[in-house]
């Protein structure tokens, strides 16, 4: 069964950096989109940013306006998620998630066949 794990989240001040990965148990892994979401304390689940199989496109949320960046290693099975110039409204559980092959648009949770268990990203002010 393929599986999504998430890592390198932590605790950072304001204005720090974080960069989390997701590595995929399937070899299958480079013929898929794959996206971050996050989720905030009483927050619904958001969308983050998706890159495209060959990693030729991506799409961000508007609050990341310039501070994160997607990238991906298909040789690693692994999306990588670079955050700088974090806030403290950018505290939540980051999940990386599989773009359903058949969906048609990437900004909904629904559009998405597989989470990851999430990591848990803090900012202090």
């Amino acid at each position: 069964q393929v599986q999504l794990v998430e890592s390198g989240g932590g605790l950072v001040q304001a204005g720090g950096s974080l960069r989390l990965s997701c590595t995929a148990s399937a070899r299958t892994f480079s013929m898929y989109n794959m996206g971050w979401f996050r989720q905030g304390p009483g927050k619904e689940r958001e969308f983050v940013a998706v890159i495209s199989w060959s990693g030729g496109m991506t799409y961000y949320g508007d609050f990341v306006k310039g501070r994160f960046t997607i990238s991906r290693e298909n040789a690693k099975n692994t999306v990588y998620l670079q955050m700088n110039n974090l806030r403290p409204e950018d505290t939540a559980i980051y999940y990386c998630a599989k773009h359903g092959i058949h969906s048609a648009s990437y900004f909904s949770t629904d559009e998405y066949d597989l989470w990851g268990q999430g990591t848990q990203v803090t900012v202090s002010s």
